[in-house]
């Protein structure tokens, strides 16, 4: 089976939202992932362009990602890339979606404490409100702003 995996290392933008399916349990949110480079001349690290993808989690991955996972957190997601072209109202639209086989916290920003989840412990984290998942960026980059910590550390590479 030829399949794209991808890892990708970025930021929680979107706090995850559960559902109970048919087919089980399934948890999505929007990753963001900036790159960034030492500038030279300015003597600073400095931010490139940032990528969303929304993750998607199947089973006791979106259970166990709904009870971890809060905006602003960084994290390694590893999955299949699933990339889709859509005509809306005369305009093309193209998003990129991860549909995620493993997703952990990055642990070169803080430290994590593992818990081992069982089938009959595990319980569904409460509703959230759904997010607007049509609404872009900020142009100013505000979206960028709060996803991602200030700070003169530089960043993993994807």
């Amino acid at each position: 089976m030829n399949e794209t995996m991808v890892c990708a290392v970025g930021r929680v933008a979107t706090q995850p939202v559960y559902r109970e399916m048919a087919s089980g349990p399934s948890a999505r949110f929007r990753l963001a992932v900036t790159a960034r480079y030492w500038d030279r001349e300015k003597n600073t690290w400095t931010d490139g362009h940032t990528n969303f993808f929304t993750v998607w989690a199947n089973r006791q991955l979106a259970t166990n990602t709904a009870a971890s996972l809060t905006v602003g957190e960084p994290v390694i997601v590893q999955g299949r890339l699933k990339v889709r072209t859509d005509v809306r109202e005369g305009q093309s639209w193209t998003s990129a979606d991860i549909d995620a086989v493993a997703i952990g916290h990055d642990l070169a920003w803080g430290t994590s404490a593992f818990r081992r989840g069982g089938k009959q412990e595990a319980t569904a984290p409460p509703p959230r409100p759904e997010p607007n998942w049509e609404t872009p960026p900020d142009s100013s980059g505000d979206t960028q702003e709060a996803v991602r910590q200030r700070s003169d550390e530089p960043a993993l590479l994807t």
